[in-house]
């Protein structure tokens, strides 16, 4: 595989625009999003990492009483989301060493964790946890399987990576979360792995 994970900042950088057109706005991600907030109430702290323009995602928690930070690399992807939601609480970070000083009751990042090299997936993992309060969920989308592939992002590739089921339970278990629901290839959402996990 000929795609580099260090150059998918810049592709983010180049396709803001392009992506948001493109990405989907029909929340076929709701079933899971229900699911993630189901043990959660309305005014609690969710985390979107890897939030990008903030639609749909983010989106449908505001809408749904939760207050949300949003946290993307790319200043390009923020900038339409804080044209969106002015008032958003929008924060440049990177996944892989961000540190906000505050626990949250949920964190979710859904297509945007799997851009991660199988070792900084690991460390982003205790990042994460240590980022939510006791109870808190957890919410990624993955791989189905362990291995290095190539995603789109506009007109240019992107590196995806994942580990394999046994290894993500392995990877919670150790940072004091235990998996909650993983399904593989969901038909329901486009063919998304989903991986959820609640804070020990």
């Amino acid at each position: 595989m000929n795609v580099n994970p260090k150059d998918t900042h810049a592709v983010y950088e180049r396709q803001a625009t392009e992506f948001d057109k493109r990405r989907s706005k029909a929340l076929f991600e709701a079933r899971w999003l229900a699911r993630f907030t189901a043990s959660l109430k309305p005014g609690d702290h969710v985390l979107d990492l890897g939030c990008g323009a903030g639609d749909p995602i983010a989106r449908w928690f505001m809408a749904e009483g939760f207050a949300v930070t949003g946290v993307d690399f790319s200043e390009a992807m923020l900038a339409i989301a804080r044209e969106r939601w002015p008032d958003g609480d929008w924060r440049n970070a990177d996944m892989r060493e961000f540190e906000l000083e505050q626990q949250f009751d949920g964190i979710i990042a859904w297509d945007s964790f799997f851009h991660l090299t199988a070792d900084e997936q690991k460390n982003c993992i205790a990042r994460m946890a240590h980022h939510l309060r006791p109870g808190g969920m957890l919410m990624l989308t993955v791989g189905p399987r362990a291995g290095e592939v190539s995603g789109t992002v506009g007109e240019e590739l992107v590196y995806h990576a994942s580990l394999s089921p046994a290894d993500y339970a392995i990877c919670l278990e150790e940072n004091e979360l235990r998996m909650t629901g993983f399904l593989a290839e969901d038909p329901e959402t486009q063919s998304r792995t989903v991986l959820m996990a609640c804070k020990i």
